[in-house]
């Protein structure tokens, strides 16, 4: 399509999901309608006792049995010690009557581990050790002589072992108030194939307080006490103008959450896709008759598969970082062009319409790389079409699939639900046979009309399903394999989003770096590209949350992410938007987008004011390419973020640790978005006491550790740069990043208080791509 916008990119995709007659929340489970969570807050008679002469050890690790006292039900405990600093505690059904489902393709392969030592299972030079208790079963890890995590201190472990169905199921008419085999949420039943399947387990984290992660929630970066209130929800759901402040399940999970304090960081990975809840105590307690000691109590609860759980030891942010990329991956190196501006509207009118937004960014020298493409410009808004009314130059392919690439219904039919095409049925992306065919769609010969300079949107996977159970797929849905959708919910998206970016990479040949934006995520999917925090609305509490939720992100690998400029819905005023494309020109994925119902929203709509201060953002976003692409290489090889939250820079500064108003983009630059109307100052933290902090606009130079207040108007962009510190930057920005490569760079030395300064440059020799 670099025929209809120049040099620009043009991105295909799908649609968000606003619904007629959306009945909002109502829709969507609360924690009363979760009944393995009640039966798992339920179960406190519950002793499991580690049967220590079954112990097995091997070079990597140890296995022996754990029984429940009364039941005498007997499970299998696993211990690895992973390379790195990574401990992995693994408990199945001893002798399951089939298997349970095991999370694949989120690993990047089998963990390396290293040779534990006898008896006390030791290793990594003799600092870190694991301890298990028989009676009553506790698993402990030592750092150093000290113990920083506990495995079932409280004796929550449960494991709801599968059975087989009993010889007369219940009827339709029957109540099942446990949930053992069937439930009823509003008018749909979900029937159970293996009955209760639940596992869960509490862990103390010993001495730590603030701890962060488990994204997708429109909440604050530091998680909350759930004592009394909402656990904290992972099932990945289609929640259109999702409420602030709140634990609800959004498009994503990830099952990460990170633990600091001043001299170490820590890190648990819950490896299970099936709806997971996730509760949190802090307490205190005497420590050694007198000394306090803070620590978290963290309760696990999933559906349905194992209990797999990495212990990421750190012991720094940066450990922790490295620890779980070796696990999931790192982020994949975005091509260049996927860090500039993206323009979108849901949806522009045809092709005129396209060209006609293309040229007022010339015309109003605003550079921007990429514009996309909503799902109007389908064919009856199906995937692989292009609507040959408004878009003439594309031919129209209508694609007949083959019925064995989709999810089944419990009866073994294939499922049918309703979308945006209206009755669909859905592909099963859990096969790589099916991901593969998909990938082969791609390629030009197949997809008509597409081109080198067309990438992907992968939307509504959750998947979204209008008439579904809180408007996605039933969970007895069935997969390949004979698992059910309740077994790998989370993981739809993740797997349509590789297989998205499978088919960019062989239409290429393996040439060049695919773009593909998807909004549903789970742990991994940072190895194929970004995401979005979907559907917002254009209020500025929406714009404030936006940044303590990518700052979760970025702490738990998903490092390309952004929030829709503006607010997908309703219509911004004019210092709302200004300040947003402020805020979004510092996040890494930069995209504005507006739902058809607003009114247009192209920056030079607003009058010459506003025109001026969006077009500032988006050059100084552009101007500042180089280092954002430097920062996106160091994701790519050594899993640091991007954008950090302060205390992953300053880990001894407690002041730091709650603040999620303002960050740092890589280690020398500090943000502090305008999230506020009004205001004519705002006040900055600049850390360490020791360091220097010069102002980007104006040069002005400021000693940390204290508060800043800031004086600012309608144009400033609160940001700094650190003393010790070196950024790359283009002196000029063109049009997109084709004409940025004509511009030399420039490079801001920032003096500090002592003579220590760093410099890293990570630089493409020009290609679109």
């Amino acid at each position: 399509m670099a025929d209809i916008v120049k040099e620009k990119s043009v991105s295909g995709g799908s649609v968000e999901s606003v619904v007629p007659g959306d009945e909002g929340e109502e829709k969507f489970k609360s924690t009363h309608h979760i009944l393995f969570y009640k039966r798992q807050r339920a179960k406190h008679g519950l002793r499991y006792c580690a049967s220590l002469d079954t112990l097995a050890l091997t070079e990597r690790g140890a296995s022996l049995e754990v029984f429940e006292a009364k039941s005498k039900e007997r499970l299998l405990l696993q211990i690895w010690a992973v390379q790195n600093g990574t401990v992995r505690v693994a408990i199945d059904e001893l002798q399951p009557i089939k298997p349970r489902y095991k999370v694949v393709d989120v690993l990047v392969g089998e963990p390396r581990c290293e040779q534990a030592g006898c008896v006390s299972l030791t290793w990594g030079p003799g600092q870190h050790q694991v301890r298990v208790s028989a009676s009553p079963f506790c698993l402990e890890v030592v750092c150093e002589e000290e113990v920083i995590v506990t495995l079932n201190p409280k004796g929550r472990l449960c494991f709801e072992t599968l059975q087989d169905p009993p010889s007369s199921l219940i009827s339709q008419d029957e109540e099942d108030p446990l949930g053992l085999w069937q439930e009823n949420f509003k008018q749909f039943r979900d029937i159970k194939a293996n009955g209760p399947s639940s596992v869960g387990i509490d862990l103390s984290l010993h001495g730590f307080t603030n701890v962060y992660g488990l994204p997708e929630h429109a909440d604050s970066l530091r998680l909350k006490d759930t004592s009394g209130s909402e656990p904290y929800r992972l099932y990945n759901l289609d929640v259109f103008g999702y409420k602030i402040n709140r634990r609800l399940g959004l498009y994503g999970s990830v099952p990460l959450l990170v633990a600091h304090k001043p001299d170490r960081t820590l890190g648990v990975f819950w490896l299970n896709a099936s709806e997971t809840l996730v509760d949190l105590h802090q307490t205190t307690f005497l420590f050694f008759g007198d000394r306090l000691s803070p620590e978290t109590n963290v309760s696990w609860v999933s559906e349905s598969g194992q209990i797999d759980c990495f212990l990421l030891l750190g012991p720094s942010p940066a450990q922790v970082f490295s620890q779980y990329a070796q696990l999931t991956g790192y982020q994949a190196l975005p091509p260049l062009f996927s860090l500039g501006y993206h323009q979108c509207r849901w949806s522009y009118d045809d092709e005129e319409d396209v060209k006609s937004v293309d040229a007022g960014f010339d015309l109003h020298a605003i550079p921007y790389d990429v514009i996309w493409l909503d799902i109007d410009h389908t064919e009856r808004k199906r995937y692989f079409t292009w609507d040959s009314k408004t878009l003439m130059y594309f031919e129209v392919l209508v694609l007949f699939l083959d019925g064995h690439h989709f999810v089944n219904d419990r009866d073994g039919n294939v499922y049918y639900g309703t979308c945006w095409p209206g009755n669909s049925c859905y592909l099963d992306f859990s096969s790589s046979r099916t991901r593969s065919w998909y990938a082969s769609q791609f390629s030009f010969d197949k997809y008509k009309g597409s081109t080198e300079s067309l990438f992907v949107w992968n939307d509504m996977n959750e998947p979204s399903v209008f008439n579904g159970p809180e408007q996605t797929m039933p969970k007895d849905a069935v997969h390949c394999g004979g698992w059910e959708h309740r077994d790998l919910h989370n993981l739809y998206g993740f797997f349509q989003h590789m297989a998205t970016v499978e088919g960019l990479i062989t239409r290429s040949g393996g040439l060049e770096r695919p773009f593909v934006l998807s909004r549903s995520f789970f742990a991994g999917s940072q190895r194929m590209g970004a995401i979005w925090t979907g559907d917002n609305i254009a209020t500025w509490e929406y714009l404030k949350i936006s940044i303590p939720m990518l700052l979760s992100l970025s702490i738990t690998g998903i490092h390309f992410s952004g929030a829709d400029v503006g607010g997908f819905w309703q219509d911004p005023d004019p210092e709302l938007l200004v300040r947003w494309y402020q805020a979004g020109a510092l996040q890494p994925f930069f995209r504005g987008h507006s739902a058809k119902q607003t009114k247009r929203r192209e920056p030079w709509l607003f009058g010459d004011t506003v025109t001026s201060a969006v077009r500032s953002a988006i050059q100084q976003r552009y101007y500042l390419l180089p280092y954002w692409y430097t920062l996106f290489h160091l994701a790519h090889t050594s899993a640091l973020p991007p954008t950090r939250p302060l205390w992953v820079e300053f880990p001894k500064e407690t002041e730091t640790f709650i603040m999620d108003n303002q960050y740092m983009i890589g280690s020398a630059l500090l943000a502090c978005p305008v999230t506020d109307p009004g205001v004519t100052e705002v006040k900055v933290f600049l850390p360490g006491s020791d360091e220097l902090w010069y102002n980007v606009s104006s040069g002005e130079q400021h000693r940390g550790g204290g508060t800043l207040t800031l004086p600012v108007t309608l144009e400033t962009v609160p940001l700094f740069q650190r003393g010790g510190t070196v950024v790359s930057r283009r002196t000029g920005c063109g049009s997109c990043t084709a004409e940025l490569q004509l511009h030399p760079f420039t490079l801001t030395v920032a003096l500090a208080s002592e003579d220590r300064h760093s410099f890293i440059h990570y630089n493409v020799v020009y290609n679109p791509v």
